[in-house]
């Protein structure tokens, strides 16, 4: 098995579901008593919530692309960054290192497009939706995004902000993505894209009025594949 390095601690929780997330997986492919070759460094979520200005961006650009070349030089063959608004600085930690580092809107595409969706919602944090760096990924798939509607895009970032990455789930924050999904069906969405590490926490991805595309989840397949060669 190949080792892969994981740039977690944005937010703790969602470095724990990767973590959960791609053990379970290898478990299932090679045996209970088998655990995933991971390396992981945790950063200071403090140093990266937030961002809004230029400046907070290229500081990130470089926490991640120093952190991303620390497991590089530590034995990781290929690199997960574990946030999806982190993606936003993909391109330079991926310059960065001479190793894979596995994009997750990327990989989200493919399985949908494999899958036949042409029409989908993105649940995220603000930037993650409204920005362009991660939804032109789905598009290239041949992926029709719904617009965004800022209220319910101000509504999703402060639930996932106030509540999620603090390991708080509220029966509130459920029906209310509930409703949201059950609305984005109305208008069309084949599909739903959960475009944040957290949401699985709010949202029924085995049962719901959609189909679900878990982010973490597919991100961390595409891992166990890389793992297995």
């Amino acid at each position: 098995m190949r080792k892969i390095g994981l740039i977690g601690g944005m937010s703790w929780v969602s470095t724990r579901t990767y973590y959960e997330d791609i053990n379970q997986l290898v478990q299932a492919r090679a045996g209970m008593d088998v655990s995933a070759p991971l390396l992981i460094e945790s950063l200071n979520f403090a140093d990266l919530v937030r961002l809004s200005t230029p400046e907070q961006w290229a500081n990130a650009a470089e926490i991640l692309s120093d952190s991303a070349h620390r497991l590089e030089q530590a034995g990781a063959t290929a690199v997960l960054i574990g946030a999806n608004s982190m993606h936003k600085v993909y391109d330079k930690v991926a310059a960065a290192v001479s190793v894979p580092v596995i994009h997750i809107a990327e990989v989200v595409g493919n399985k949908m497009k494999a899958d036949g969706i042409t029409s989908a919602t993105l649940l995220g944090t603000r930037n993650v939706v409204m920005e362009s760096f991660y939804r032109k990924r789905l598009v290239a798939h041949g992926i029709t995004l719904l617009p965004p509607v800022m209220e319910e895009v101000e509504e999703v970032d402060r639930i996932i902000y106030e509540e999620l990455m603090q390991g708080k789930v509220t029966r509130a924050a459920e029906r209310t993505l509930k409703s949201m999904l059950t609305t984005m069906a109305n208008q069309g969405a084949q599909a739903a894209v959960l475009g944040c590490t957290e949401l699985d926490m709010i949202v029924d991805v085995d049962a719901n009025v959609l189909p679900i595309y878990d982010c973490t989840r597919i991100h961390a397949e595409a891992a166990v594949d890389w793992i297995f060669g």
